[in-house]
């Protein structure tokens, strides 16, 4: 395997491990969905690598790890990666904040498919609150972007 696909697959996992990690009530509601986050970064970085088959599987992964009804994040990390292939030039020209605003639409996005789907199937959606993951989110992008590209280069110019 590649280094610099070897990275984008550990870091992937340590979002997942973010995003399962045991925390209080009151914050569970407010932890940034870091598996969507780091997906962008990695389609923005590596997009003949981390495409709408990786966003499928780890969406199903995600699916399977919060008891969501199979297939729910796996659409909207479908949707999201798919606008960020689209693109990806554009995004990786833009400055850090124009980013983290993209970043927030498509977060929001996600959300919002996620939303949609616990409405049909009579799941509570939660109040206004429901949205703050997608607003901590896009504030943390800009240091998620400074790691995941400061550990890209570290590792992945090191093994040239």
């Amino acid at each position: 395997m590649r280094s610099d696909l070897r990275i984008a697959v550990i870091t992937i996992i340590a979002a997942f491990a973010l995003a399962i990690l045991p925390m209080p009530d009151w914050a569970l509601k407010l932890r940034p969905d870091w598996v969507t986050l780091a997906l962008i970064y990695w389609a923005m970085a590596l997009p003949s690598r981390i495409g709408v088959t990786t966003a499928w599987f780890a969406g199903l992964m995600l699916d399977v790890a919060h008891g969501a009804i199979l297939g729910q994040h796996a659409v909207g990390l479908v949707l999201v990666i798919y606008i960020v292939l689209l693109q990806h030039q554009r995004m990786r020209v833009a400055s850090l904040l124009q980013q983290a605003l993209v970043v927030l639409a498509l977060l929001l996005l996600k959300q919002l498919l996620v939303l949609w789907v616990n409405g049909i199937t009579g799941h509570d959606t939660g109040g206004w609150l429901v949205f703050a993951p997608s607003l901590i989110g896009a504030l943390l992008w800009p240091w998620v972007y400074i790691v995941l590209r400061d550990l890209r280069r570290k590792f992945v110019y090191r093994a040239m």
